[in-house]
């Protein structure tokens, strides 16, 4: 949550969208910790929120290997080091990051930028199904480059029906609507009011362990000032189910982010300096991240929806901006979270 408020204050300004993997980020920074030492290693720990006197390395190794071990057979999702010709990391650290991790390992010629950056952008593309095609353009003296990746692919356990999806009007600002196209369904669904928070939170799971959490608040700002994963159990516990009127945006986003900044922010200012202590330089974190949502779910599939609206349901409509969650039902694991602003940008 504290990476999402980070977000929010850098991307508020321009309206902005924000999507992110808060699990593939949380990898990132540990897998980058194996190699890191002394402040760096303790700066990681304290963005982790981890608290370096209580947890050692290989506390951290072996959470991360349950996590992403118990997320292989359901989401594509794991990390890769590329590492240049003439540069011999630690055995250890490459170790670490095969076995805790699921890293694999390539080797690459840094200097030549073109054919490198060709050749992890053609990686990702296959590992995210396309999804995610172009990363930065490397620097000829890149020696070690640590990449992870997250790919989700879900079909809505009941399908919206496309012959209820209609052009409705979403309210971006107070004076700004957009035309959008709307899906329908009336079907019994999961909800909550959280009043402390006065928002309005929709459950709709996928045909797997993962769900998508809408959340509709009365006042953004409420809801991103007070949001903390406390808050989530809270609502799948709570969660009442009732037959409802539902409508929410067909929506795309693309975001990408560079971190250095936010990073710094949240602690590690050393990371991208010269005290940096690690087994490796890094110049740079960048973050791309794609959700694409339509009747069937986050993919294309084939399904049939309910397709008749009563009278008597009472409605609950998302035509202002929204917080978006894909969270693992079981763990309460946030795999994405984002906020929508205008579903047609």
């Amino acid at each position: 949550m504290h990476l999402y408020r980070k977000l929010v204050a850098h991307a508020s300004a321009k309206g902005q969208h924000i999507f992110f993997s808060p699990i593939s980020v949380s990898a990132a920074l540990a897998a980058l910790s194996v190699g890191a030492r002394g402040a760096t290693r303790q700066q990681l720990f304290h963005t982790l929120g981890f608290n370096s006197s209580q947890l050692s390395q290989t506390d951290v190794n072996a959470s991360f290997l349950k996590i992403i071990g118990s997320m292989a057979f359901k989401i594509s999702q794991g990390t890769a080091v590329f590492v240049d010709n003439l540069f011999t990391p630690k055995p250890d650290f490459l170790h670490v990051l095969k076995q805790c991790y699921f890293t694999e390992g390539f080797k690459i010629d840094f200097t030549n930028p073109i054919e490198s950056t060709n050749t992890i952008n053609r990686y990702v593309s296959g590992m995210t199904s396309g999804k995610i095609t172009q990363l930065k353009n490397l620097d000829p003296s890149t020696v070690l480059y640590l990449l992870s990746y997250i790919y989700f692919k879900g079909i809505w356990a009941t399908p919206f029906d496309p012959k209820l999806t209609t052009l409705d009007l979403f309210r971006v600002t107070e004076t700004i609507e957009v035309p959008v196209p709307m899906m329908r369904m009336e079907a019994d669904v999961e909800t909550f009011y959280d009043e402390a928070i006065a928002t309005s939170v929709l459950h709709l799971p996928f045909n797997n362990s993962y769900s998508m959490l809408l959340l509709l608040p009365d006042t953004m700002a409420t809801l991103e000032n007070k949001i903390s994963p406390a808050h989530i159990t809270r609502w799948l516990q709570r969660m009442k189910q009732s037959k409802y009127k539902i409508s929410v945006p067909m929506f795309y986003m693309k975001t990408s982010y560079k971190l250095n900044d936010v990073l710094a922010e949240m602690g590690m200012a050393d990371m991208f300096g010269d005290h940096a202590n690690l087994t490796m330089e890094t110049e740079e974190n960048i973050l791309p991240s794609t959700l694409d949502v339509d009747e069937t779910g986050a993919a294309a599939a084939t399904g049939v929806g309910i397709s008749f609206f009563s009278h008597t349901a009472p409605e609950l409509k998302f035509n202002r901006p929204f917080i978006v969650m894909i969270t693992e039902v079981s763990a309460e694991n946030i795999i994405f979270m984002g906020k929508i602003v205008n579903p047609n940008i």
